[in-house]
């Protein structure tokens, strides 16, 4: 009954299975990697070879689109010719709207035309339904600004609806002659990706620079957005590189294409769907699966023909191997298949007769190794004497003579030194010493930890032996044992986990290893050793620190007495404490209103001053008014993104903020690019307009600074500053939990009118403010300005530099605030 359970064992869980499942294994391999290795070359070729096709294709397409931007950029050239006399001989606008209606009807693509004259006002526009005056303002449009500076520009694509346009300007010729600018109608791109083109498997689309469908065949909708697409947002990215695969717009993976119009930020893509792709594969994975199945089969049943071959031997082999387990050497197995199987009988029959004469001295063997457990058994004893002996006192002065003479006399060396370690120096001073005359050479006395045998010993925590000094590295306990006449050396180190105790060092006159049995039984007693020593340490700082607690308990009954007195005079001062406290608390309060809508200098030197907060109240003042923003500003936040507007703000706000509060300015408010400084309100000052025209320079210098960095990032930004000088109503308004100061009159309006007129660089002061500046500041007289709400023309100046110094006798003015004086910034 057990053979046939055995052998029933051997055919499911045995050689016979592992035989079987071996060889099916391998066949399965090979077929499989084979597969494998044909599916993916044929995986990867057809990939690239579909890849390369709609790269090609997206070239072609990108390579005419560009072309035919190109010519519609060189028929707008054709109306925008100049008279070849002079630049004040320019073409009426009669002969304009003939060449633009002639341009209309031979141009499909182009939708409206119109004429910007050098002043950026509209001329004339033409559409192929209505011609109009036009009228509008172009100067501060990217269009205008750029194409006068560039000669021709191709804005960013938009939509009307669901078409889409983009527009082409092109600067006439001659000095400011002027501009056309026309509107693309971007439908004709869809003549570039027909289904000739395409194809019936793929589709194609074009998107601009942020990703929105500008064209496209049997692909996404125009208009879409298509920015989330992994393969449209890495040609998005500055540094980006096209991908060959990606997401269609039914979030399916598609095989994707794709080539750059240069000239327009746009790209064109050509995918066709991975599944539809890779359909020839799927076929050729099924023919892989059927023939590793017909391989599967035909392993089995070779398989299992070889291993029953093989059953019969290895069943005899077995049951001698149980024999021999049993203990029954003198069995042997008997096979005869002239194969491996007979040469390992064999061998085994020889390991039966060897192991029949190893038992026979095994006996022997037992009783040697009885002996050595005996004697390591009395060496414990012999250590847990030690043990008992080295801690039992709490003396360090005793403790250590005891440590050395225990430890030489389990060694059985010649000398035991003992080192102490001195943590502050990092140095190891000579303790106790037997064997070894301690003062003889007293260079041993103090070891340093680095670059000795004693410090590796201790960062390492394990004992180094050195079984021949001769032959050894030099070092100063080296020489001094080498010098007494010692020739072998066991440093031991003597540390736990708080640190460094010290060091143990064994010395011996004969040379030789030392054993690892005395080795560990050092390691023992090691632990030991510092065990005791730590204890020692321990009681004599207790004791130390006894004797200091009764001295200090006599200095706090001494000090007792004199706090008790010191008590009572603290309860008077904490009467005054709270006197001034609650004053201070209010001082706080004025501060905190204050700094609301006040720098914090001017804050602090308010509240100061007691009686001052009448300042805040409603009244009437001379003050100097400056108002600033950035030119261009509206259009570049139309035609960027948020964050990008969002961080120029930023750049813009700190650089003015830090001129304001370092003029000592009010910052009435902002809002947006614009932001309102008033001068001597609520703090006079004598040279407030002085202040505000020197401080409007460095403005200009400091933003002109950014500017220079926001057009290297393409952003086309200026800054201009108006000044104004006059009485204004000053005071709170607002509510109690959201108060400003504020000023109201006629001179707010015309410092926003004056920066209103100022272009970019400029700084536009009325004709008062530069008569009380003109020692200072080098002006030019500009043309009476008509301003929107004033009556009359205004005089105005445009500040041109800030002189270093001004004209003899103009000295900074100063002026008492609160009893003090505040002198211009330098």
């Amino acid at each position: 009954m057990n053979g046939v359970r055995d052998k029933v064992w051997f055919l499911r869980e045995g050689l016979f299975a592992k035989y079987v499942a071996a060889l099916v294994g391998l066949v399965v391999f090979v077929l499989a990697v084979n597969g494998a290795m044909e599916t993916w070359i044929s995986y990867r070729g057809t990939r690239v070879a579909l890849v390369d096709a709609m790269g090609e294709k997206a070239e072609a397409t990108a390579l005419r689109i560009e072309q035919a931007i190109s010519e519609l950029e060189r028929q707008i050239s054709w109306v925008t010719r100049a008279s070849a006399t002079s630049s004040l001989e320019s073409r009426t606008l009669e002969q304009r709207r003939a060449d633009y209606a002639q341009l209309l009807n031979q141009v499909p693509a182009v939708s409206q035309l119109s004429f910007l004259n050098g002043a950026g006002r509209e001329q004339l526009r033409l559409t192929r339904t209505a011609v109009s005056s036009g009228g509008a303002d172009f100067s501060r449009d990217i269009r205008f600004t750029e194409t006068a500076a560039r000669g021709v520009i191709f804005a960013p694509a938009y939509f009307v609806g669901s078409r889409p346009f983009m527009s082409i300007a092109v600067s006439h010729s001659g000095f400011n002659a002027g501009v056309t600018l026309a509107e693309i109608d971007l439908r004709f791109l869809n003549d570039f990706l027909g289904d000739a083109q395409v194809g019936k498997a793929a589709y194609a689309y074009v998107v601009d620079a942020r990703g929105q469908v500008l064209a496209g065949s049997k692909g996404p909708e125009v208009g879409k957005e298509l920015a989330a697409l992994p393969q449209v947002a890495a040609l998005l990215k500055p540094d980006g590189a096209p991908l060959t695969s990606g997401t269609g717009i039914d979030g399916q993976a598609v095989l994707t294409a794709s080539n750059a119009v240069p000239k327009l930020g746009w790209y064109v893509l050509f995918e066709q769907p991975t599944a539809q792709a890779l359909a020839p594969i799927r076929d050729q994975l099924v023919r892989s699966a059927l023939l590793i199945a017909l391989g599967l089969l035909v392993a089995i049943l070779a398989g299992t023909v070889l291993a029953r071959r093989m059953l019969i031997p290895i069943t005899a082999l077995r049951a001698g191997a149980r024999r021999l387990g049993a203990g029954d050497f003198s069995h042997r197995i008997e096979v005869h298949t002239k194969d491996e199987l007979e040469e390992l009988s064999d061998q085994f029959n020889s390991m039966a007769g060897r192991l029949q004469e190893t038992y026979e001295g095994l006996e022997t063997k037992v009783e040697e190794r009885t002996r050595d457990l005996a004697r390591s058994i009395n060496e414990l004893k012999v250590l847990e004497e030690v043990g008992r002996a080295v801690s039992s006192s709490l003396d360090l002065n005793a403790v250590l003579p005891t440590v050395a003479a225990r430890a030489l006399e389990i060694t059985h060396a010649d000398a035991v030194l003992i080192y102490g370690y001195d943590a502050t120096r990092h140095q190891f001073n000579l303790s106790e010493a037997i064997g070894i005359d301690k003062a003889a050479e007293g260079r041993h006395l103090q070891i340093d930890q680095e670059n000795s045998v004693l410090g590796q010993a201790a960062s390492q925590g394990e004992p180094i032996a050195v079984p021949d000094l001769t032959n050894a590295a030099e070092h100063l306990l080296h020489d001094v044992a080498a010098e007494a006449g010692f020739h072998s050396m066991l440093v031991v180190p003597l540390v736990d986990q708080k640190g460094i105790l010290g060091s143990l060092v064994v010395l011996r006159r004969a040379a030789g290893e030392f054993s690892p049995n005395l080795i560990g039984l050092m390691k023992t007693f090691a632990h030991q050793s510092v065990l005791a020593m730590r204890n020692a340490r321990l009681f004599t700082e207790v004791d130390a620190k006894g004797r200091e607690l009764e001295t200090a308990h006599t200095t706090v009954q001494q000090q007792a007495a004199k706090l008790q007195e010191q008590t009572e005079q603290l309860k008077n001062w904490n009467k005054s404490l709270e006197e001034r406290v609650e004053k201070q608390l209010g001082e706080i309060e004025r501060i905190r209103r204050l700094e609301r809508f006040l720098p914090p200098q001017v804050a602090q030197l308010i509240a100061s001053s007691d009686g001052h907060d009448s300042l805040l109240d409603s009244h009437r003042r001379e003050v100097t008014v400056v108002f600033c923003d950035l030119r261009g500003f509206t259009a570049f936040t139309e035609a960027t993104e948020p964050e990008e507007a969002m961080n120029v703000l930023r750049e813009y706000h700190a650089a003015l903020g830090e001129l304001i509060f370092r003029y000592e300015g009010t910052l009435d408010r902002y809002a947006g690019d614009g932001v309102m400084i008033l001068f001597n309100a609520p703090i006079q000052f004598d040279d407030h307009v002085r202040r505000a025209v020197k401080m409007a320079v460095e403005m200009r210098d400091t933003i002109g600074q950014l500017t220079q960095k926001w057009r290297n990032r393409g952003h086309s930004l200026g800054f201009g500053v108006g000044i104004a000088l006059g009485y204004a109503t000053l005071g709170q308004i607002g509510f109690e939990q959201r108060l400003e100061y504020a000023a109201i009159g006629s001179v707010t309006n015309l410092a926003s009118r004056l920066c209103d007129e100022a272009k970019a660089g400029q700084i536009v002061v009325s004709q008062r403010v530069f008569g009380m500046v003109e020692p200072w500041a080098e002006g030019r007289q500009l043309e009476d300005l008509t301003l929107k709400g004033f009556n009359h023309p205004i005089l105005a100046v445009e500040i041109l530099r800030w002189k270093e110094e001004g004209v003899a006798g103009a000295a900074t003015a100063e002026v008492p605030v609160a009893d003090r004086r505040r002198k211009l910034p330098s």
